[in-house]
């Protein structure tokens, strides 16, 4: 037995040695537009997809999480803060989700069959509010965002795959633009300036709009 516990020791021992040497050597290639081999790709995904379905069981989806009033709260947060990334009715891609690895899920082709809603509301609740580590996937709560507001981006989500490209334009300008607490009521406080046009695309929706639509 004793034999055996050594040459399992020894085994890890030499694996941990081998690990070092590779990452203090700089051999592992972190470019994002170098792919992981398939086995390391599959293994990094069910690892990802089992933590967010594990803490997300954790998630209790409000009762009005898809009311009207949310979707159109969140679509002017989503017009501001996703579509870069994740895309809009009428976009296939985008400058900035070529350039990421693993490239961004494409929401707006993402239907949710109706027996899931609640499972998925809560999953994408969590992923928005604590985002997915070296994915691009950022935190949002980290920089202010509030549970409501995020529940009102959730709402919109589930909504985004039945628009075409002039309904999301006029959901979008029907919304409050790019409106939630932000970093001025975030945990780490945050510059008075978080919300002020940076963008042509921010400055079309951000906050109101004097033109704004009703939308049913």
């Amino acid at each position: 037995m004793s034999k055996i516990l050594i040459g399992v020791l020894g085994t890890l021992g030499t694996m941990a040695v081998i690990a070092v040497v590779v990452a203090y050597g700089g051999f592992i290639d972190m470019a994002a537009d170098t792919p992981h081999s398939p086995g390391v790709y599959r293994l990094i995904e069910f690892t990802r997809e089992r933590s967010v379905d594990r803490r997300s069981q954790e998630v209790t989806p409000p009762a009005d999480w898809s009311d009207a009033s949310r979707v159109q709260r969140g679509a002017g947060n989503y017009a501001a803060m996703c579509a870069g990334c994740h895309l809009s009715p009428g976009v296939t891609d985008s400058e900035i989700r070529r350039g990421l690895y693993p490239q961004p899920p494409d929401l707006v082709r993402s239907v949710v069959a109706p027996s899931n809603r609640d499972r998925i509301a809560a999953r994408r609740f969590w992923i928005i509010k604590h985002g997915i580590k070296a994915s691009g996937m950022p935190a949002w709560s980290r920089g202010g965002m509030e549970d409501a507001s995020i529940w009102d981006l959730t709402a919109f989500l589930e909504r985004l795959p039945t628009l075409s490209p002039d309904q999301y334009r006029d959901i979008v300008e029907a919304s409050e633009g790019h409106s939630h607490a932000g970093m001025n009521d975030g945990p780490a406080g945050g510059d008075p300036a978080h919300h002020a046009p940076t963008h042509e695309h921010h400055q079309k929706h951000d906050h109101g709009n004097p033109h704004r639509k009703q939308v049913p």
